[in-house]
């Protein structure tokens, strides 16, 4: 195991956040740098090509979702978005727009450690090769090669369209997607805003897979968002 520190760099003009959000980093091993502005947040991203970076919306000289499009012309690291509850069409415009991820204020450090353990577990992922097995809990194995689904012992059909769904999501295991980014990238382009589609295929990819598809534990709702394949904690 490398001795690296990851680097994240916290844009957040909030004090008292910053603090909470900087001492919970530090105490688990990461090295900070803070920003107060979206301004200095594109510098300090500039100068010290932080491993993630974590953005509040909410900023009081660029919008954070302006910051975000910035950083997506160049810089390909991890963005975690901090948001308020009531933004919620920013989360998704953030999210349509270069974000890899949101955390809704306020939250604890447990969850933020979390989120922010996937993240770069994702982009480590995406640097190396790709992965060619899912698994989710001890109930649902996917070996990606063999197009090959197996829940709870019994090989699953999927169609083309739910296994493509499946597989969309898996890339991004543990990350929010939002319905848009879903419906380009399974049906495309054309059908961004057909939002009916994605839902009849959630519901039937959740009655194959999920032991419970009302209360489900892999296939996960982000209410007027999106949907996140919740993998291995």
């Amino acid at each position: 195991m490398s001795d690296h520190k990851p680097t994240v760099l916290v844009i957040e003009d909030e004090k008292q956040m910053r603090k909470f959000v900087c001492i919970s980093l530090t105490t688990n091993g990461y090295h900070v740098i803070e920003a107060s502005t979206g301004a200095e947040g594109v510098q300090q991203a500039a100068a010290y090509t932080p491993d993630l970076i974590l953005l509040d919306l909410g900023l009081p000289d660029i919008d954070g979702l302006e910051v975000t499009k910035q950083l997506r012309e160049w810089n390909t690291s991890p963005i975690l978005v901090i948001s308020a509850r009531e933004q919620e069409d920013s989360k998704v415009l953030a999210l349509d727009g270069g974000a890899d991820d949101y955390l809704t204020k306020p939250f604890g450090a447990g969850e933020l450690m979390a989120r922010i353990r996937v993240a770069l577990r994702h982009a480590v992922q995406n640097k190396d090769t790709a992965t060619t097995e899912l698994k989710l809990g001890d109930d649902i194995h996917v070996d990606l090669v063999r197009r090959l689904v197996v829940v709870r012992g019994k090989e699953t059909h999927l169609t083309p369209i739910e296994y493509k769904l499946l597989t969309t999501l898996a890339k991004h295991a543990g990350m929010v997607m939002t319905h848009r980014q879903l419906l380009e990238q399974v049906w495309g382009p054309g059908h961004a805003h057909q939002l009916q589609y994605l839902r009849v295929y959630m519901t039937q990819l959740r009655h194959k897979l999920e032991e419970h598809p009302a209360q489900p534990r892999f296939l996960v709702t982000e209410p007027g968002i999106g949907y996140r394949l919740r993998g291995e904690s």
